[in-house]
């Protein structure tokens, strides 16, 4: 990210709360940056998504940073990743307004992709930030499987008024815990002699599907579960 592109994120979180990720935000944002029309458009060049889009990647980028003055290893693996996601929505509370107006554009119909695709650039970053090394089909279905507890606790963490979020975290909490329940299925299934047969065909086509090249961190391991 620029920091043209930055210092319009910053102009624009004042006028978001009133305007919503408007054209008058976006208008707006760039005559406090002092930046030109031109170059407000070069930075941006669908303008106010493209603005909430670079917003919301700004936290993701933030997340991976505190991350790294943070010491997981004493935690279970389910408990890493309750506790990166709580720290992301965390970050999101510094701007909660912002990111409750990012959610009302990103369901609107002719955005609904562009919020898909940000929603797992997140589940993506906490992925990598915790060294996941899946390269097969389990790169995606962990992806989509953290997307979707991720879009749900956001809802349940923009509605919850109890102190310090406690029912949002017992909410994430349960979603986790759902997810290590689908695990434990799809174990049961590998280690059953018979359901192991009927899946070989499936499990063939499926093992053939490669993740995306890129250079993972060898330090975690690439499950829901806990190997250990």
């Amino acid at each position: 990210m620029t920091p043209l592109q930055s210092r319009m994120i910053d102009a624009a979180l004042p006028h978001v709360a009133f305007d919503g990720w408007s054209p008058a935000t976006f208008r707006r944002a760039a005559e406090d940056a002092e930046v030109t029309p031109a170059q407000a458009r070069a930075a941006f060049p669908r303008g106010a998504i493209d603005l909430a889009l670079a917003f919301h990647q700004r936290n993701d980028d933030a997340l991976v940073e505190r991350l790294q003055g943070e010491d997981l290893s004493a935690l279970r693996f389910r408990d890493r990743i309750a506790r990166v996601v709580r720290l992301r929505l965390e970050i999101a509370g510094e701007h909660q307004e912002a990111v409750r107006r990012g959610v009302t554009l990103m369901s609107l119909p002719n955005h609904a992709a562009d919020g898909t695709r940000a929603i797992w650039g997140t589940a993506d970053a906490i992925w990598t930030a915790l060294g996941d090394t899946s390269r097969d089909v389990n790169w995606y279905t962990k992806r989509a499987t953290l997307a979707g507890v991720y879009s749900a606790t956001l809802l349940y963490w923009l509605g919850d008024k109890s102190e310090d979020r406690r029912e949002s975290w017992g909410f994430l909490d349960r979603r986790i815990d759902d997810v290590m329940q689908i695990e434990k299925v799809k174990a049961s299934v590998r280690d059953n002699p018979v359901l192991s047969r009927l899946m070989a065909g499936p499990n063939l086509i499926l093992g053939r599907i490669r993740a995306p090249a890129r250079s993972p961190r060898p330090d975690m391991p690439g499950r829901w579960d806990d190997p250990e």
